[in-house]
Order: C-alpha cells, then structure tokens, then sequence
C-alpha cells in the first residue's frame, strides 16, 4: 500500500535531468505562483541550466503556497513552501546547480520507499507517505501531474480503466461500481450503482450524464482544486458512467467562478477527442459520447439537480417536483444520470483495481475517501483526503495542527449552509454519512470549517441563513419566506433585541422549512441554525437575556471597559480611540467614557493585554 501511494510522488531515478514542479491552482496563484515561475524562468536561463519545469495542481497544502517541488535525477524530492521571487536565486543556485538543499526553505524531502525526512514540523507529508492518515487517492495526480497534458495521465496509468470497462458490458460495470460502494460525494450520499443502474433500465432515444461542478459551498474548494489539478481523471469517470447508463451526449456543469478550472476542462475535452477517448466510436468500439461544457451564472440552487437541468436547458434554474426522478425524466424529458466531479473521480479507481480493493477502504457503510476543504481557525488550512472513518480530532489537530494563538476549540462546521455545528465533545467523531448525520451535522460536499472560542455561534448561525436566504430561487414559499423571517429573528437576536420566545419560534420554523421546502436548498437551511439551538443555547440566551455577546462579535452589543488589574498603562487605546473616549496616562490605568464610546472595536483590536472587555 505503501508504495502505492508514494508512486504517485514520481520515480524520481528515472529522470534524465532536473525537474521543477511548480503549483499553479488557484491558492497558488493567489498566493503569487506567477512571480516565482518568471524568476524561476528568469533565472534558470541566467545560470544556463536545463531544467523540466512543469507547472502542477493543488497537492493540498494551501497554507503554505507557493509550494516548489525540485527533483534532481537519482535525488530525492525536495519541497520548498513560502516560496518568494526573491528566494529563487539561492534555491537554483544551491540546489540545482550546487546539489545541496536550502534547508531554511525546504518542509521535507520524499524518498521513493516511502521515508521522509523533515526538515520543519510539518506532518502533512509525514502522514501521506506512511499512510497513516492521509491517502491520496482521489486526488492522487493534484500536485503531481500538469493537468494541461494528456500523456502524463496517460502515464500514470490515465485511461486504463476507461478502455478496460469499453470490454465489459455495461451492467457489468454497474455491479462492479455498486459492489465497490461507492457513495455520491455531492451531498446526499446515494449509492453510485443504483444510480446508475436506475438510469440504465430506461430506454430512449436519448440519455444524458451531467457531472456537477457548480460547487458553491462557502469554504468548499475541493470540486475546484481536483478539475484544476487533474481534469481527465473526472472525464475518465464520466465517460465510464455515459457508457454503463447509454447516455451518449454529456454536459460538465462549472461555475463561471471557476475560470482556471474551465480552462483546463476545455483543454482536457479537446484532447480527450484527440486521442479517441471522446466523440464517435471511443477506442474503435461503437460507444459514441459528446461531452459539452456548461457554464453556471453563480446561483447556488443550480447545484440542486432538476434546477441544474432547467439551466442547461436556458431556463431559470428553479426545482421541481419529483416524481419523475431524473433516472427516468431529467435533461429535456430523457432519462439522465448524475453525479459530482469528487464522485466520478472515484470511479477510474475502482474500475482499475477492482471493488475489493475500493470497498477495503473506509467504514462499513461509507467506503473510501473523503476530500475536505479545511478551513477557519486551524494553522494549516488546504485540502486533505482521509479514509471515511477518520475523526474530526485527526483532520482538527493532526493533519491541521491545531488551533492558531493557542486558542481552544469551539466548533467545526461540516457540509456547509447545508451542514451543521459539531462542538468539543464530538471530536472524536468518525467522519462517515451515519455518524455525522446522527450528530446534527452532514458530510455535504465537504467543507469543514473550524471554529475557535472567538467564533459567535449566533452570528454564524445568521451569516449561513443569510446566504441560503439570498440563494433562495423563491418558487416555494416555505423557502421563500421562512427563512426571510428566521433571519429577521436572528438578526434581532444580534442587535440586542431578542425575546425568550423567539428560540421557540425558531424551533418550530425550523421544522416546518425544513420538512414543507421543495428542495434540498430550503429542506437543509435551517441546519445551521437548529444544531448551534442545540449545542450552543446558551449563547442564544446571553444575547436574549443579558444583552452581550459572549465572544464580543456582535458589535451592536458591545460594551467596552477596562480590566484594571490586567491594563499595562501602555496608552495604546487612547492612542487609538478615535473619538477621544479613553483618559488615563503612564500613570493611572485607562477609563472608557461610555457615552463618547462609539464602540469601534479599536481598543480591543489594539491591546496586546487583554486588559479590555
């Protein structure tokens, strides 16, 4: 299993000359991945070095872009994080041309046994090559592979599993799907097989497969980080899935947001089609499957299925009524299969290896891995990929490192507007569609937002309804106008002027939205709402009864004083205030005029003592 995994990490011994690879997704752009390229570029061709310089996906440690991967033939992996234009001269010219690692610079060097050696307290990799937490399978190419080019997919073995299921029937590859257990990673968590197994009963003259890339989650990333990193291994798995339902025209939903992700699709598509993976006859057999890409406007209800389809149809992206399921009646009145972009990914996998070896992988009812997107208060935010069954105290404090500033746990929030708040005492929950969904929360797409002591429980609770209230496509009234009245409750709620029976309105309409909307949309908003009621009351009725906000995050409760035995007498308040409310000197311990205080935050933000309340 071990070697396996690290495979993955390229046969460094097999080079023919030095290798730079380069992450060039979305958080390394942002965090200056162009920069780096052209010094590397730049310098490269000062010093006259040949050098492979590959420009790579998200391998998933977001918090330390711009990551740089240099590979000297028969040599060790080194990785390189924080990278900066200016620290590029040192690193060519010590490592490249000089053979000797920066070490102030490097995280940790990959050996192809599987080994590592550290050269910073950074377990992320640690854990992937001994496999202990981390498996990357899904995103086993991200970070590895240029996404632009077909033949390193094809090399790592891209499209086996496609010509290999072209040889089997298409029941064949259902039941091998299905026996695998592979779940829906969009959400719902439906069965794969019987999805597609639905879809394939129904004959017509046309059936579709949709792969739905409109990830909107707030916090989500993972959808984006896999189309950007390794487009063909969703194409792959689409293609599988067209063939075993006998859908033979295909449309890729994608967030106009994503325009990294839509270009490398567009590019992956055209050399699908090049190389007889896509279009008539695929592989000299008689399938045939046109894949089209479709861009979404930005509405979160077209990642609801019926609202998708009415969309690429080039109507309102609202949802219906069902029955008729999608299976039987979905795009244009045909029968259509769907499923997200995490979802067919799994399935190159599994028609490769086998659905022994897929099923051998997680709990007992949730097989194989789960990408999240890990976020918040944590000190090394990305993307990781866990076995179904890891706790949400290995992703928090193993694979995260823990709470920043040595603050305390409060929360994490998984599934997004949809999912719900876990607090402490389910840290040690198994991630898995039972365990998470018995807790008050759900797997969702997986973002997994942690919470620290600061994070007002209230305030978040209102800042997802308000999202879900904007989102609304408003066709059914339940969605259209509860969730507008809960937000008015939690808004009021927030401004001082909550009563004690608002907590009983907002437990009833809870219920009633959830079980009267007509789509997942509205039947999960009050999620977020109904589990920080349940865990997080009290805080609720601080804001009622006391009028504060525990954690000082509602600024319309705010009330600010001075702590005197813990005021330093530095005067950086009074420096700071500006309104002038604040007296006090080297001499005596400050005061804040309440009247005069515009409550403006500035004092608390400024003082390095706490001493303000």
């Amino acid at each position: 299993m071990v070697k396996n995994n690290i495979s993955t990490l390229r046969k460094e011994s097999v080079l023919k000359k030095p290798k730079i690879m380069i992450g060039m997704g979305t958080c390394g752009l942002g965090a200056g991945a162009n920069g780096v390229l052209a010094s590397i570029e730049n310098e490269l061709k000062r010093q006259k070095q040949s050098v492979d310089v590959i420009r790579t996906g998200c391998i998933g440690m977001c918090s330390h872009e711009v990551l740089v991967d240099v590979i000297l033939p028969g040599r060790t992996r080194v990785t390189y994080g924080g990278v900066k234009p200016d620290m590029v001269p040192q690193i060519v010219e010590e490592h490249i041309v000089g053979g000797e690692v920066v070490k102030k610079f490097a995280l940790s060097q990959m050996y192809l046994e599987g080994k590592v050696s550290k050269y910073k307290d950074l377990p992320f990799f640690d854990d992937l090559a001994q496999n202990k937490r981390q498996v990357k399978h899904v995103s086993r190419n991200c970070g590895i592979i240029d996404p632009d080019s077909i033949d390193e997919y094809i090399e790592r073995g891209g499209y086996k599993a496609l010509k290999k299921a072209l040889g089997m029937k298409g029941l064949a590859v259902i039941n091998e799907v299905g026996m695998s257990g592979l779940r829906g990673r969009g959400g719902g968590g439906f069965d794969t097989g019987w999805k597609w197994e639905s879809c394939s009963k129904y004959v017509a003259d046309q059936k579709y497969i949709i792969c739905n890339a409109d990830e909107g989650d707030p916090g989500a990333f993972m959808d984006r980080s896999l189309l950007e990193g390794d487009p063909h291994s969703v194409l792959e798995g689409m293609i599988i899935g067209g063939y075993a339902v006998g859908a033979t025209k295909g449309y890729i939903y994608v967030r106009a947001e994503y325009p990294l992700a839509i270009e490398r699709l567009e590019l992956a598509i055209k050399q699908a089609i090049k190389h007889r993976f896509l279009g008539k006859n695929i592989l000299g057999s008689k399938y045939c499957l046109d894949i089209i890409l479709k861009e979404g406007a930005g509405a979160f209800v077209c990642g609801e299925s019926t609202a998708m389809q009415f969309s690429i149809e080039g109507k309102r992206g609202m949802p219906r009524t069902r029955p008729p399921q999608s299976v039987e009646a979905g795009l244009w009145d045909r029968p259509t299969s769907l499923n997200n972009v995490e979802t067919f990914a799994n399935v190159p996998m599994i028609i490769d290896r086998g659905a022994e070896w897929y099923s051998r992988i997680g709990t007992e009812n949730s097989k194989g891995t789960k990408v999240f997107s890990l976020t918040g208060n944590v000190e090394r935010a990305g993307l990781v990929e866990v076995p179904m069954g890891t706790t949400i105290r290995e992703i928090v404090f193993d694979m995260g490192g823990g709470i920043p500033k040595k603050k305390k746990f409060k929360a994490v929030q998984i599934g997004g507007p949809s999912g719900g708040c876990l607090p402490e005492k389910y840290l040690d929950t198994p991630i898995d569609f039972e365990s998470l969904k018995e807790a008050g929360a759900m797997m969702g797409s997986g973002s997994f937002v942690v919470l620290d002591e600061t994070t007002c429980m209230v305030d978040l609770a209102r800042f997802f309804l308000d999202f879900c209230t904007s989102e609304s496509c408003g066709k059914c009234p339940p969605c259209r106008v509860g969730t507008v009245l809960m937000l008015d409750i939690l808004n009021r709620i927030t401004q001082g002027e909550g009563k004690e029976e608002d907590i009983v309105t907002l437990e009833k309409m809870c219920d009633e939205v959830r079980t009267m909307s007509l789509c997942g949309l509205g039947q999960s908003a009050p999620n977020p709402v109904k589990s920080t009621l349940r865990y997080f009351r009290d805080e609720y009725m601080a804001h009622i009864h006391d009028k504060e906000c525990p954690t000082a995050s509602c600024v319309a409760l705010h009330k600010y004083t001075v702590i005197p035995d813990k005021c330093t007498k530095c005067t950086l308040c009074i420096k700071n205030c500006p309104v002038d409310a604040i007296s006090g000197s080297r001499e005596e311990v400050a005061f804040i005029d309440k009247e005069k205080c515009i409550e403006c935050n500035l004092c608390y933000a400024k003082c390095n003592f706490m001493a303000i309340k």
